[in-house]
């Protein structure tokens, strides 16, 4: 029998726009119990945009805790349950890709507006995460009540933290914003003191027929699969896995050419493989497929607008902003699953760039100043007192000898 969930979910922002939080619950619906509670702020946004990230949040909390359950979507916004529904048109750019960035998780969810009377649990942890971001404390928050899992903001800590979150000023909605506290820097490598950090090997997949020849290849896209380079590069890749020690778990990307990839570094590691949906490539929309060189004739305005900012998607796709914050999310869910563990996630290029620059607080922008081989390799360390340390960006010697056969 098909398992059938509830997500209840609710954003808000003072000042519209102004500081905004989502909240989610997500609850076994034959029980009415709850199973996982998400939340955090997200810095000046619209009411409307923070009630759409409550309904990413809770879908992804959803599919990971079964991605074959039916899935019912609550919410007490009849703009979101009208557009998602297919009733009403999303005229709205950054809703539209809100709607699309939903749709991709599930696409064949109910949803059904209800009274606000009827949406509590989820306006509970909206301001929850205001007021502790006020406070200066863990403003996100990940619990699976009841369950025995352990909750992001026991295990983490601000590991779990958006940096620029430190920076704002918010409150429960109606209150006047404060300044908080920035988190206590420590230096990486003399700190006796940090605890057991969850290490990351981040390994992008190896080569596809699209990447060879320098394709957009984003998601929702063509899936291509890997090409016989693509094979070999991968084989390499868990042959250094496995002598590096191995990994505990594998995270993939539902796409067919990291799936591969993370296939042949199980059959080298006996690691078990997990599929997240958030750390996903990029979504390039009517690009996918065509060169930078086909883009630039047929879109040549809208690629100049792409390349000048991180919030331009191109049409029908995802901008950088939105799949930041969607591959950042993935990252905190990750580290609560596998705290202390070491880890191999297995994504593309422009996640695993997002996640070097949390790593290092770097500008969301540095990706435009990053290259990554196929299956190379990125190590980060994520310790449980808000710390992070990169190990190793872009390795990629144990692939000379797979490149020099086939040419590259």
């Amino acid at each position: 029998m098909t398992r059938s969930l509830i997500v209840e979910a609710d954003g808000g922002s003072r000042g519209n726009p102004g500081p905004a939080a989502f909240g989610a619950v997500v609850r076994e619906a034959e029980t009415g119990r709850v199973l996982v509670e998400v939340a955090a702020a997200i810095g000046t946004a619209t009411n409307n945009v923070a009630e759409y990230r409550g309904l990413i949040a809770g879908l992804q909390e959803a599919v990971a805790l079964d991605a074959d359950a039916s899935i019912e979507a609550r919410l007490d916004s009849k703009l979101i349950v009208e557009q998602m529904s297919g009733r009403w048109a999303i005229k709205n750019a950054a809703l539209r890709e809100l709607a699309l960035q939903a749709r991709r998780i599930r696409g064949d969810v109910t949803y059904v507006w209800v009274p606000r009377a009827q949406n509590t649990a989820a306006d509970r942890l909206v301001n929850e995460a205001l007021d502790a971001e006020i406070r200066g404390e863990v403003a996100a928050f990940l619990r699976h009540p009841g369950s025995g899992l352990p909750d992001a903001e026991d295990v983490v800590g601000e590991a779990m933290e958006d940096d620029a979150a430190l920076h704002r000023a918010a409150g429960r909605r109606g209150a006047a914003p404060a300044a908080a506290p920035e988190r206590p820097r420590k230096l990486v490598g003399w700190a006796t003191d940090l605890g057991t950090p969850t290490t990351t090997l981040l390994a992008r997949h190896g080569a596809t027929p699209l990447s060879l020849e320098k394709r957009f290849s984003g998601w929702g896209g063509l899936d291509a699969p890997l090409a016989p380079l693509g094979i070999a590069q991968a084989e390499a890749l868990a042959g250094e896995i496995a002598a590096r020690g191995g990994v505990d778990s594998i995270v993939a990307s539902p796409l067919l050419r990291t799936r591969q990839t993370a296939e042949i570094v199980a059959s080298r590691t006996g690691a078990p493989i997990e599929v997240d949906p958030g750390i996903a490539e990029c979504a390039f929309g009517d690009w996918d497929a065509l060169t930078f060189a086909e883009v630039s004739e047929r879109w040549p305005e809208e690629l100049a607008a792409w390349l000048a900012s991180t919030d331009v998607a191109p049409p029908g796709g995802e901008s950088f902003s939105a799949c930041r914050d969607r591959v950042d999310a993935a990252r905190r869910e990750i580290l609560t699953r596998h705290a202390g563990q070491r880890i191999a996630v297995v994504s593309h290029v422009t996640p695993i760039k997002v996640i070097t620059g949390i790593c290092v607080d770097a500008p969301l922008s540095s990706l435009y100043r990053m290259e990554l081989a196929p299956c190379s390799l990125t190590t980060i360390a994520w310790f449980p007192d808000g710390n992070s340390s990169l190990f190793g960006f872009a390795e990629s010697a144990h692939l000379r000898a797979v490149d020099a056969g086939f040419g590259v």
